[in-house]
């Protein structure tokens, strides 16, 4: 990775002028965080959400933030819903940016149901009224050293009784599912969605198809297979997609390597075929455009994201636009 890649000035080299302006949108998929020199915090937040798309409200996704230091292990992860609310709290005050609407935590699914139960009721509570759902994900890396962001789930996740149970009481409880994995899992993950046909299931990054080593020079091979996945699993109606994700160093497209970032035009020429096979096969009712910040930021700035996607969403009519950026979101998420 360019040393550089990520960094402000890094980020700066490329400027567009944003597209439909006035768009009204949902960012579905955002974390925050503090990490050794990397924050990412509601001021980083709001500075890229205010650079000139319309974001009106996004949605938090776990990524092991601010989880207690002390206390029953499972519980730990109620630190970083706290954390979110806070924060929040904070952004619901100033209505000329984005809030954040919808919290999406951790939780160990395998637990008992009467641990489970607590745990879920505590993050509801910590959660102020915006908790939404759970994301346990499914990622197992199996060749963690060539990935920037290496999944450490156990092999045979999407298989445990005990994690289907849990996702089964999310169901019950009226609360999501999210999860995200690498492209090999996908058979596995359509096997655990039809084990838990009453549960909302949103799969992150399209399924992460990898370009890091050894695969990358699999890309055809894999979107081929990618393809008939996708197919399949839309079969499953209980499953809701998430379109971003895609520029993490580890899909292979290389921009977090070049000297500056990608461009609207390279980013919607190198992914837009996965974007339009997705909305084929799930239609606009069940996809949603995600930033995944300040992940993706490795590869290119919030602006010209924003502007990529608006440039594959132009092939569809107002209605489906709509449904892309911000009707999806809100239905999954309870946001209106």
């Amino acid at each position: 990775m360019h040393p550089d890649a990520g960094t402000a000035s890094w980020l700066a080299q490329v400027q567009e002028p944003i597209l439909d302006p006035d768009r009204r949108i949902i960012d579905p998929h955002h974390h925050l965080w503090r990490r050794a020199g990397r924050d990412y915090l509601l001021a980083d937040l709001w500075q890229d959400t205010s650079s000139g798309h319309n974001i009106v409200k996004t949605v938090f996704v776990e990524c092991h933030a601010e989880y207690r230091t002390s206390g029953p292990i499972h519980e730990r992860p109620l630190g970083e819903t706290a954390f979110v609310a806070e924060a929040a709290e904070k952004s619901a005050q100033d209505i000329r940016q984005a809030s954040i609407a919808g919290i999406v935590g951790r939780a160990d699914l395998r637990l008992d149901n009467a641990d489970l139960k607590t745990l879920l009721a505590q993050h509801q509570r910590i959660g102020q009224g915006l908790f939404r759902g759970i994301r346990h994900a499914g990622a197992h890396a199996l060749h963690p050293e060539h990935l920037t962001i290496a999944g450490n789930a156990p092999a045979d996740l999407y298989f445990d009784p005990d994690y289907r149970r849990g996702i089964q009481l999310l169901g019950e409880l009226d609360l999501t599912f999210d999860t995200w994995h690498y492209h090999y899992q996908n058979r596995a993950f359509i096997e655990l969605a039809k084990s838990c046909p009453d549960t909302l299931m949103i799969l992150d990054h399209f399924g992460t198809p990898l370009g890091a080593p050894p695969f990358q020079d699999q890309r055809e091979q894999i979107f081929t297979v990618w393809q008939r996945d996708m197919e399949e699993l839309a079969n499953c109606p209980n499953v809701f997609v998430k379109l971003g994700g895609l520029a993490m160093p580890d899909n292979g497209f290389g921009w977090s390597d070049r000297d500056k970032p990608a461009s609207s035009d390279e980013f919607a020429a190198a992914q837009s075929r996965y974007y339009h096979h997705m909305i084929a096969c799930f239609g606009s009712e069940r996809c949603m455009f995600e930033s995944n910040f300040p992940v993706d930021k490795w590869s290119i700035n919030y602006p010209c994201l924003y502007n990529g996607f608006k440039k594959i969403a132009s092939d569809y009519c107002e209605a489906d636009q709509d449904l892309l950026f911000y009707g999806t979101a809100a239905r999954v998420y309870r946001l209106d």
